[in-house]
């Protein structure tokens, strides 16, 4: 792991998160060619994780910071509100969380260049399947860090967790739910993140003789549930109503 070191004021950090075996390290790597070739703005790329091991020597890793939580809990993805660390490894500037399994297809400078209408905003997508309930997914969000723009979130979420998971199932509803009362939670341009399940794949009949297609506008797509990006280039791994023929398109943007 890399050691913590002080860094410059209003750094762009990309950041992700790897933990545990279902990703290797190639999805990091992979993670940050795609940021590279597609961000011209300079930036840092950190990766919390619990191995480093054969990640590429430009990613800067730290470990994930420990969270105060009963053992053996089922897993939710409550490791990523660690990136609200008040005094996360003397970070200083804009941040842009990204999970490792997405796909950049297009330049992604406006997610860091858009401004918000609020100072302790955080930009998120707004869920695709239940809008109406304005939480936010977690692929893709933005926050101001080491400025102690959110002071109480973590702890607060650490203090109430017995509450808070009979409430909410994971860390992007709490996020949500938090932000909106604390703070303030801003959505991204509906057309630059996408999910791949719900805007690219073709519905039956159509998927057996039409490939995914890539929708106009889009930037980032997310894979959530059975399908990831080696599924999307080969084809397969969807539910019978869910048939995926293979994406040219997903294999020369995921390398």
């Amino acid at each position: 792991m890399t050691e913590p070191t002080s860094t410059h004021a209003d750094t762009n950090y990309v950041i992700c998160m790897k933990w545990g075996t279902k990703y290797g390290a190639e999805y990091v790597n992979r993670l940050y060619n795609m940021v590279e070739r597609h961000l011209t703005l300079p930036f840092t790329f950190v990766c919390l994780t619990d191995d480093s091991t054969g990640i590429r020597p430009e990613v800067v890793c730290y470990p994930i910071p420990e969270l105060n939580l009963p053992p053996n809990l089922p897993e939710r993805g409550w490791k990523k509100l660690t990136t609200f660390k008040p005094d996360l490894y003397d970070l200083k500037g804009t941040a842009l969380f990204l999970d490792i399994d997405l796909v950049i297809v297009d330049n992604i400078d406006c997610f860091f260049t858009h401004k918000a209408e609020h100072d302790d905003s955080v930009m998120i997508i707004r869920d695709w399947k239940k809008p109406w309930r304005m939480v936010g997914n977690s692929s893709v969000y933005r926050f101001k860090v080491g400025y102690n723009t959110y002071p109480n979130l973590l702890s607060f979420f650490e203090q109430n967790f017995a509450k808070i998971r009979t409430e909410v199932r994971h860390e992007q509803a709490f996020l949500s739910n938090y932000l909106r009362e604390h703070h303030h939670l801003e959505y991204w341009d509906s057309s630059w993140c996408v999910s791949f399940k719900y805007h690219c794949l073709r519905k039956i009949p159509l998927a057996y003789f039409m490939p995914p297609k890539k929708p106009t506008g889009a930037k980032i797509v997310v894979f959530h549930g059975e399908i990831n990006p080696p599924d999307a280039i080969k084809g397969g791994g969807g539910k019978w109503h869910r048939y995926v023929l293979p994406s040219e398109w997903i294999k020369q943007a995921w390398r």
